[in-house]
């Protein structure tokens, strides 16, 4: 009976057109860094020539936090990294996931079925909608590569072109859009040398005189994401949040602060469904779901191997295992396409 209920529970979540939520894992399933990954990239390649005697100390201590196993984002809570040091990490995080990010363009010039994104916002679009909600705290550019393959038209806060321009979400009209709310920012944004934000495509190395505008882990996010476009970004992302009438998280771990607050107040205060798929539940994912007060999920997790997965919903007592996989995207689209 579980069977059929968990495969009826997805298309009813499915159907109510959910706000698709994107995090690490969802990224990671292509070959990109998660935070360990970055961890490590950070220690072996990180430019500390000319530091100061006082961040060489900071960085130094960094460097020992995470040799005692402490995760990325507690070891920079942990250090109070100067303006320029966080500029380096900034810098250093850009050169790691940028060479991955076009990479992956790269093999997707060659498999027009790459990416399963494609295929479900392709899907979605089948419908009478005319706006599908992204969001998302990737740097990466794996949705708008995703968007482009099937010919749909995107906005993620900027004008089209090579060198883009903030632009409002009324100044790019199409019959229908996936919005790209990247509330990390992107690769592809840069503070320019005249201060504002502007959008470079698709480039080899951060231009001389500009910074590039993601937000790394650590107590510099907060304060970050306080400025422009971080936080018209943001308030676009909690606004397809409230609107949604359903949730589809994919690789998303719920351990940012940015979202999950009103992602969870949706789904307790007004019951909204949530589905969610991962490699593995993160802690928060089973705190704050699973054992919380939400009352309408779905999260699937692999098992032992590939095609297994572990299925827990809120229509059942107990978590229950099928021989399938559909924790990734690609197996979970056989449950709703």
């Amino acid at each position: 009976m579980a069977d059929v209920n968990y495969k009826k529970q997805a298309q009813d979540y499915y159907a109510k057109a959910p706000t698709i939520i994107l995090g690490s894992g969802a990224s990671a399933a292509h070959g990109m860094s998660g935070m360990g990954e970055l961890a490590d990239y950070l220690v072996a390649h990180m430019d500390v020539s000319n530091l100061s005697t006082v961040d060489l100390d900071v960085w130094e201590n960094f460097c020992g936090i995470l040799a005692d196993n402490v995760g990325l984002e507690s070891a920079l809570h942990k250090v109070s990294a100067s303006e320029e040091l966080t500029s380096r990490i900034v810098n250093a995080t850009w050169n790691l996931i940028n060479k991955e990010d076009l990479d992956v363009f790269q093999r997707s010039l060659q498999d027009n079925d790459m990416f399963p994104l494609s295929r479900l916002l392709e899907h979605m679009f089948k419908s009478s909608l005319k706006k599908i909600n992204i969001v998302t705290t990737n740097y990466d550019r794996l949705s708008e590569y995703a968007c482009e393959q099937r010919r749909i038209h995107y906005y993620n806060g900027f004008t089209h072109g090579f060198f883009r321009q903030l632009a409002e979400p009324t100044e790019i009209t199409s019959a229908r859009r996936a919005n790209i709310w990247k509330v990390h920012g992107s690769l592809d944004w840069f503070q320019s040398p005249l201060e504002d934000t502007v959008a470079l495509s698709n480039i080899l190395c951060i231009p001389e005189n500009y910074q590039p505008q993601i937000v790394t882990p650590g107590a510099q996010k907060y304060q970050k994401t306080h400025l422009e476009p971080f936080r018209s970004i943001i308030q676009n992302a909690d606004q397809a949040i409230s609107q949604a009438g359903s949730y589809f998280c994919i690789g998303y771990g719920f351990n940012d602060e940015h979202i999950q607050p009103k992602l969870m107040a949706a789904c307790v205060r007004q019951r909204k469904p949530i589905t969610i798929i991962a490699y593995s539940l993160s802690d928060s994912v089973r705190n704050l779901v699973l054992d919380g007060k939400a009352e309408n999920y779905l999260a699937i997790e692999r098992g032992d191997k590939d095609d297994q997965s572990i299925v827990y919903s809120s229509k059942e007592d107990t978590p229950f295992t099928v021989d399938t996989n559909i924790w990734s995207l690609e197996g979970f689209l056989s449950l709703i396409i």
